[in-house]
């Protein structure tokens, strides 16, 4: 029979001391896996090879300090990721200041207390679980706006330029950094309610009746539902960009006919980010419109359509825009027809 799988988390013990090996290996052997290097190099061979979910770090070392190894760490992008505490007899403030600038999470003094190491490990293993938690929900995230889009225009791009420009755009409008981070992410939901509207409506070649109109519009209170309601934070941003991204300043939008500051400023701002990629990028049914033409449109709708605040911002910052639409542009044309972008 196989024996069942150790899933305990994996720690890299550094120290070129075979006592203070020892201790930490007494000390953590019941919780964790245990991978142990004497020197600065074997610890880079492991970290490699091993994949440590976090690294016990002793500073004087001969040939390579740890301070050099918690730098190597940091340069490699696949273990920069890997939090690093140093364990070590060096007590100086100024010892201390130069781990945390190279990189380390924490810094203990030889001879650590068992229970403050316990401790210690204990606690930044929980936010390495908290990163890989919020990591995996952002993911998921992406791919439910991917799969939304791959529905109906077949461009993943279109949902990664325009969460750019809504960060872009939240910045230039004050929005604090978590609200920022918040919306960027947010945005490539915008369209997940598509996801709910039959073939014969999204995929149909040509103008739609009054009547598939009227279907197509439901993809914003779908999209709603799917996405839930939450308390403040990620996702009730994603829940009012889906909900009022086609709401008009004027009141003219659906689904609710919210007007001016009544629109969530997250559903304003993806309005704008959402309508000039669209216009700007060639799809099955239309040629791309040049960037002039869609600012112009903008500017026509800016009051009526558009947030006047957030299209004077948009074109303030239209360089970084640009930079963002040139970066991110299109590798190769969708390839099946839809109606339209509703």
């Amino acid at each position: 029979m196989t024996p069942p799988a150790d899933n305990r988390a994996k720690i890299l013990v550094v120290d070129d001391e075979a006592t203070n090996l020892q201790m930490l290996r007494h000390v953590l052997q019941d919780d964790y896996r245990l991978v142990f290097a004497k020197n600065g190099p074997k610890a880079l061979e492991l970290a490699h090879s091993e994949r440590p979910d976090l690294v016990l770090l002793d500073i004087m070392m001969p040939g390579m300090t740890g301070y050099e190894v918690c730098e190597a760490l940091k340069r490699e992008p696949s273990l920069r990721h890997i939090p690093v505490i140093f364990v070590s007899t060096l007590t100086d403030t100024e010892d201390e200041a130069k781990g945390f600038a190279v990189g380390a999470v924490d810094y203990l003094t030889k001879p650590a207390s068992p229970a403050i190491v316990k401790a210690r490990v204990r606690a930044h293993l929980s936010l390495v679980q908290i990163d890989a938690l919020r990591d995996t929900r952002l993911e998921i995230i992406r791919r439910l706006g991917l799969a939304a889009e791959f529905k109906d225009n077949e461009t993943g791009m279109h949902v990664i330029r325009m969460s750019y420009f809504s960060r872009i755009l939240g910045e230039a409008a004050g929005l604090g950094p978590a609200d920022v981070e918040n919306l960027f992410n947010a945005a490539p939901m915008h369209d997940v309610g598509k996801i709910g509207i039959p073939d014969a409506v999204l995929l149909k070649k040509g103008a739609l009746t009054a009547e598939e109109w009227a279907v197509m519009r439901t993809h914003s209170q779908i999209g709603a539902d799917i996405l839930g309601t939450h308390p403040p934070g990620l996702m009730q941003v994603a829940h009012e960009v889906a909900i009022s991204h086609h709401e008009k300043w004027d009141g003219s939008g659906y689904p609710h006919g919210l007007a001016g500051t009544a629109i969530p400023i997250a559903g304003r701002i993806a309005a704008i980010a959402d309508v000039f990629d669209a216009l700007t990028s060639a799809r099955p049914y239309k040629a791309s419109w040049t960037v002039e033409a869609a600012l112009d449109l903008l500017r026509a709708q800016s009051g009526k359509h558009f947030d006047p605040a957030l299209v004077a911002l948009f074109l303030e910052h239209l360089p970084e825009i640009l930079e963002v639409k040139d970066r991110w542009a299109e590798t190769t044309a969708p390839e099946h027809h839809v109606a339209a972008t509703a």
